[in-house]
């Protein structure tokens, strides 16, 4: 769960580390796509690599989920710019309408 803080002046935007973890995980899932693609991989390795990517893409759609919903607090209805804490544990499929 992820909560941001509303007092004492703290930032709340995301830390660097998530969004370079992000696109860490994006550049080594087209690495092994391309790997993939080049057909020189037995089963073994295959099915390994696209174990990876299945994780790497779930990593991928979670944090471009969670930036949505940041986004979508900021510019809320009432206009007010104060962030309020949300769950990055839902299920991104039920909160779209």
């Amino acid at each position: 769960m992820v909560t941001m803080s509303t007092n004492r002046g703290e930032s709340h935007l995301p830390k660097k580390k998530s969004a370079s973890n992000f696109e860490k995980d994006l550049q080594e899932l087209e690495n092994l796509v391309e790997k993939m693609e080049g057909g020189e991989l037995n089963l073994e390795e295959s099915l390994a690599h696209f174990e990876r990517g299945i994780a790497l893409t779930r990593s991928c759609q979670k944090a471009l989920s969670e930036a949505e919903q940041k986004i979508q607090i900021l510019l809320s209805e009432d206009g007010s710019k104060k962030l309020q804490p949300f769950s990055s544990d839902e299920n991104p499929d039920d909160n779209k309408k």
